[in-house]
């Protein structure tokens, strides 16, 4: 009998690459993703699972609930892995209303069709950020699970109320939550409005590469299928009711980051004056909130779970730039719809 996994948010970064993982590593699965196709999600990200039988895609919202309703009554999940999400800090500052919607109103549309439509063995995975857990001190020790929720934008608020009702979906409902907090992600795929693929594809086409402030905020970057693996790995194995988090054990700051990513690109596709792409960083005035520091103890699943970050910086880096280079039919159909980021990061003129 096939085992249906329900995946919100599919067609986005994280989401299509734990589709593929999905289906790669259980030849019984049949994935359905639900997506509403917003802004940074893409059909194009799906694009190579066309034939694929065992993966269905629905286009639809997380807050309708009779669709949800209507899903679970034809598929009879065995799990969901809830990845549908507003999620990006600066669009929460612009509009929090949506984040709300999406975020906390939606997750409980998708808990209460969960809590009435389970059956037995069910699980729901919840996968959230560590921006719920706020900021940390330069010589702070990293976020573990035990870390007091402390969210500091509209975005990481709504993500930590959509935890909070996971959490009492379970103690309340007996309903099998399980929910991972990561790290940064980076990898194929990825949206442009985010810090990566912006400045990769900025750089190529001879734009200037934003940075917020100074340059000195620290993030932990964690590659997408290292990330999928891990969250397969406790939707497999994890205790419900637990919390996991999710690291890549790579502490850099963004002005780091960004240097090492031009470095690769020097290498990969030098600038055609023999320069640099480091001559193009611009630094751009902060963000309100900008959290400081993030980090990730990721000791619990590790010790737990036996996972552990398969990629480094640089073999993470590599295939990244490689898939963008080698993708730009992909970038040029999503970048049609980023003109909101690149515009309020002043790498395209106003207008």
């Amino acid at each position: 009998m096939s085992r249906a996994l329900l995946v919100t948010g599919g067609a986005g970064f994280i989401g299509s690459s734990f589709v593929r993982l999905a289906l790669a590593s259980d030849p019984s699965a049949v994935v359905v993703t639900l997506d509403k196709l917003t802004y940074a999600g893409n059909r194009e990200s799906l694009a190579d699972l066309a034939g694929e039988t065992r993966h269905v895609f629905v286009q639809g919202d997380i807050g309708d609930g009779a669709l949800l309703e209507q899903l679970f009554r034809d598929h009879a999940f065995a799990a969901v892995v809830h990845f549908a999400a507003e999620s990006h800090v600066d669009r929460s500052i612009d509009s929090p209303e949506e984040f709300l919607a999406t975020n906390v109103l939606g997750t409980f549309r998708l808990l209460e069709c969960a809590r009435r439509q389970r059956r037995a063995g069910f699980r729901f995975l919840q996968v959230s950020t560590d921006e719920v857990y706020g900021s940390l001190g330069p010589a702070a020790p990293g976020f573990a699970e035990t870390h007091a929720y402390q969210p500091n934008s509209p975005y990481s608020a709504s993500k930590a109320g959509a935890d909070h009702l996971a959490r009492a979906y379970f103690h309340t409902y007996d309903l099998a939550v399980l929910t991972t907090n990561c790290s940064n992600n980076y990898g194929p795929r990825q949206f442009p409005e985010k810090l990566i693929p912006l400045v990769l594809l900025n750089a190529l086409a001879g734009r200037p590469l934003p940075i917020y402030g100074d340059g000195q905020n620290v993030r932990d970057w964690l590659y997408v299928e290292d990330h999928c693996h891990a969250i397969l790995r406790v939707l497999e194995a994890g205790r419900p009711g637990e919390v996991y988090n999710i690291g890549g054990s790579c502490e850099l700051t963004n002005l780091t980051l960004v240097g090492e990513l031009c470095t690769t690109l020097d290498r990969l596709t030098p600038r055609a004056d023999g320069a640099s792409y480091c001559e193009q960083i611009k630094f751009v005035a902060d963000r309100p909130g900008h959290d400081r520091r993030y980090s990730i103890d990721h000791a619990k699943i590790t010790s737990e779970l036996g996972w552990q970050p398969r990629e480094t910086l640089a073999s993470g880096m590599e295939k990244t730039v490689r898939w963008y280079l080698e993708n730009q039919a992909w970038c040029e159909a999503v970048t049609r719809n980023a003109k909101y980021r690149l515009e309020r990061l002043g790498a395209l003129p106003a207008g």
